[in-house]
């Protein structure tokens, strides 16, 4: 059956993204893989969804007004999705972001009209200019103006919660023995594993994490310890953010740079699947997780973009073998 629709706005088209199972990369896998293909949403990622839902709630109880200036700290992905949210809407956009994120990320952006201020990532945390410091302070200044704060505001997790949990429980039909997501601000993988387990408390939420975040290290001791640099984007944090829901977590998988990296290329020539470092990240998790399923277990994982954003990066053999990765 055709499902042929007119929208009457490019916001409208946001979520409901096809579920899609991965039949090579996962040869001799006990479990049937299926991948939410979040790159698919109108500016290219899953955080279109948290856009639009945390300008939308701002409106509804007068946070975010007519002519505002919005703020936000990202890693390029919720930029994008914001850029579409108030070109739509009217609003002007300033976004801060780390100075490793990609040139493809920084294109857009400009091209999207979007004033952005990078952060130099060499900052130690507690710093008065360091990423998670800078746009409080910043947003504080503000006369007109409204800072989302993704990294701390729980509409974030309710906007997985209300579609990408929804979405899958759907497309697998309540079928499902475990889900593996990406964990940045931790919106997606809180809101998703909400939703799941409120419907089947016996469905395993995993979470992956870059190797130089402090979330495993907490998730597992309850300590916050030290971060170190990395270069995976969308990932990770340095600091604890109150958009982290670790209640809904069973297990928190830790990977390298190298092998997220090299995952996401796998994916590009093993599955034709052109996804970002996150993406190539949660398929090497997944890998260890199916090894801990039955033999016929259905597992969803979500990949969060695409790579057109790291064409200059992950998927660059010169960028590769200068940081020592190829």
């Amino acid at each position: 059956m055709n499902d042929l629709r007119v929208y009457d706005s490019i916001l409208e088209v946001i979520g409901n993204t096809p579920l899609v199972r991965l039949n090579r990369i996962s040869e001799g896998w006990p479990c049937s893989v299926w991948a939410k293909l979040e790159f698919l949403n109108p500016m290219g990622s899953s955080k279109d969804r948290i856009a639009r839902h945390l300008i939308e709630r701002a409106e509804a109880d007068g946070r975010c007004k007519p002519g505002d200036l919005i703020l936000e700290n990202s890693s390029g992905n919720t930029a994008m999705g914001l850029a579409l949210v108030a070109i739509q809407k009217g609003y002007r956009l300033k976004v801060v972001v780390r100075d490793r994120t990609s040139k493809e990320k920084l294109d857009q952006l400009a091209a999207l009209g979007v004033e952005v201020v990078k952060v130099d990532t060499s900052l130690p945390p507690e710093h008065p200019d360091s990423y998670n410091n800078i746009t409080p302070r910043l947003a504080a200044e503000l006369k007109d103006g409204y800072f989302p704060d993704q990294h701390n505001n729980r509409e974030n997790n309710e906007a997985h919660y209300l579609s990408t949990g929804r979405e899958i429980w759907e497309q697998m039909e309540g079928r499902l023995d475990a889900v593996v997501i990406g964990i940045g601000t931790g919106g997606t993988v809180g809101g998703v594993g909400h939703y799941l387990k409120e419907r089947d408390p016996k469905i395993q939420v995993v979470a992956v994490d870059v190797e130089g975040s402090i979330f495993t290290e907490y998730f597992r001791t309850g300590k916050v310890g030290a971060s170190h640099p990395y270069l995976l984007e969308g990932l990770g944090d340095e600091f604890l953010i109150g958009t982290a829901d670790f209640s809904v977590i069973d297990d928190m998988i830790q990977v390298s740079d190298h092998d997220a990296f090299h995952a996401a290329r796998d994916l590009a020539r093993r599955e034709g699947l052109l996804v970002g470092g996150s993406s190539g990240a949660v398929i090497h998790a997944a890998r260890q997780v199916a090894a801990s399923l039955r033999e016929g277990a259905r597992m969803v994982v979500l990949f969060p973009d695409s790579a057109s954003r790291y064409l200059s990066t992950i998927f660059n053999d010169d960028w590769m073998r200068d940081k020592g990765l190829l």
